[in-house]
């Protein structure tokens, strides 16, 4: 396989891409490309010690900043790193692309040049989410923020086929954000999405409420771009606020700092479990590609993990079995209009 990293992308600056793609280098079964100008990487590459002999230089005199109008961006820079790297994947010459660098940009080039998979309607940002047994899924993370029922459970049959064939989890259970675990409750467009999901070919458990993303019972969690988004965003900030809060109590008296020195190696285990930068990045599914869509501000570690989840991804064959999926959904559910006559 071949794996394209967008080496300019990114808060840190190409210095923590180039050391996280010089970090993957090594565990990737194939090949790894930095793009970038070709007169800057090599001053970025450490000098004394060989470099991995699976790391090539593809140039890319462009780049598109973080905070650019990303449909601007991209008409106005067509050489930049993210669309090298995107076109590299379009035309087969590479299998996944990898990028910290704008993420609005990212995707508007990868459905513009790579289209999406025959049959769907929308891609979908598949964002890593910690919880009870480990790592979940959830999608869609920021993609879309209007959606129709279909999109659901499309979103759905794409998380699946992720976590099964990316994550190895047998027979994910899909679950779909909701206000209720009833099948009556939410808004038009949950209830008809739990329809669609309960007719389609995964494993759908129901509705799951706020207070229960993180338990054990779900592999796959199913929402709108808004309200996916907002989900992650404050997992993220109440983890960052408990763990604010518990180092304040600890440092209260010197009872306290001794509790503290005795639960120290437990508390970093727990926070691990949150720690984005060893999830990577998220997959932006849909696309005729494997896209990998990093954090802003990610570190070496952060891409170097990145780069592993394209891996597994293309490993795993997602595109091919994404494919048979949505075949299956199609011929399974018919259209929302037929499976709200039949089950109403």
């Amino acid at each position: 396989m071949v794996i394209a990293v967008d080496a300019m992308g990114g808060d840190r600056g190409p210095e923590a891409i180039v050391a996280g793609a010089l970090a993957a280098a090594p565990q990737v079964a194939g090949e790894v490309i930095l793009v970038g100008p070709a007169e800057r990487i090599p001053a970025l590459l450490p000098t004394g010690r060989a470099l991995p002999g699976n790391l090539r230089v593809v140039d890319a005199p462009q780049v598109i900043g973080m905070g650019e109008d990303p449909g601007r961006a991209v008409r106005s820079k067509p050489d930049s790193s993210l669309a090298v790297c995107v076109n590299l994947v379009r035309d087969g010459e590479a299998d996944a692309a990898v990028s910290a660098g704008n993420s609005g940009a990212f995707m508007f080039l990868a459905q513009l040049r790579l289209r999406k998979v025959s049959g769907l309607q929308r891609s979908a940002i598949a964002a890593p989410f910690p919880g009870l047994g480990g790592q979940r899924i959830l999608i869609d993370a920021g993609a879309n923020m209007d959606c129709r029922p279909l999109h659901l459970a499309q979103f759905g049959l794409m998380g699946s086929v992720y976590a099964e064939h990316a994550l190895g989890r047998q027979d994910p259970r899909v679950g779909l954000l909701n206000i209720g675990e009833e099948s009556s409750k939410g808004d038009e467009l949950t209830r008809t999405a739990h329809k669609l999901l309960k007719a389609a070919p995964v494993n759908f458990i129901g509705n799951i409420e706020g207070n229960h993303v993180f338990d054990e019972g779900v592999d796959v969690i199913v929402a709108d771009g808004f309200a996916g988004n907002v989900v992650l965003k404050i997992a993220e900030g109440m983890g960052q606020f408990i763990f604010s809060m518990v180092r304040q109590e600890f440092k209260r008296d010197w009872r306290a700092r001794l509790g503290g020195i005795l639960v120290r190696a437990g508390l970093r285990r727990v926070r691990a479990l949150g720690d984005y930068e060893a999830y990577g990045g998220a997959l932006l599914l849909g696309v005729n590609g494997i896209c990998v869509v990093c954090h802003g501000r990610s570190s070496a570690r952060a891409l170097e993990n990145a780069v592993l989840v394209a891996q597994q991804a293309v490993a795993g064959q997602v595109l091919d079995h994404l494919a048979e999926g949505l075949e299956r959904l199609a011929a399974a559910v018919g259209s929302e209009e037929a499976v709200i006559a039949t089950s109403a």
